[in-house]
């Protein structure tokens, strides 16, 4: 298992907007939920459309039964239109269908319906200005 405290090298990706959203998990099923997010296990369609989409970069962070993800992309990125397109990618709603099942979700929710945009309340960068 990696030392958490070594933290994940990011390169840095000039001027973009951060969201961060999150989901419950099934915990009887996170090690599954875990294993098929892994970049090796990972439909090789689900990243190249997400990218596809318009987003830049895109982690998920697990702890307890909660994952975390981060989604990087450009300042003129619209969320609405993204995810409308990204619904519509090659085995898109395929994989949404697959990993609910690990997921504590409504049925047939899609991916922008069931993770839940956080509310960014303290940023470092601002509070240094």
């Amino acid at each position: 298992m990696k030392d958490l405290k070594e933290g994940y090298k990011k390169q840095p990706a000039g001027a973009t907007k951060r969201f961060c959203q999150f989901l419950k998990l099934n915990p009887d099923t996170l090690e599954q939920y875990k294993y098929w997010h892994n970049s090796h296990n990972i439909w090789k369609e689900i990243p190249l459309g997400i990218r596809k989409a318009g987003i830049l970069d895109m982690e998920i962070y697990v702890i307890n039964d909660m994952a975390f993800m981060l989604i990087e992309a450009a300042p003129d990125f619209d969320w609405d239109t993204s995810f409308g397109k990204l619904a519509t990618y090659e085995r898109q709603a395929e994989w949404e269908e697959f990993v609910s099942q690990f997921q504590i979700v409504g049925e047939g929710q899609r991916s922008e319906e069931k993770w839940q945009l956080v509310e960014r309340i303290f940023s470092l960068t601002d509070a240094l200005k």
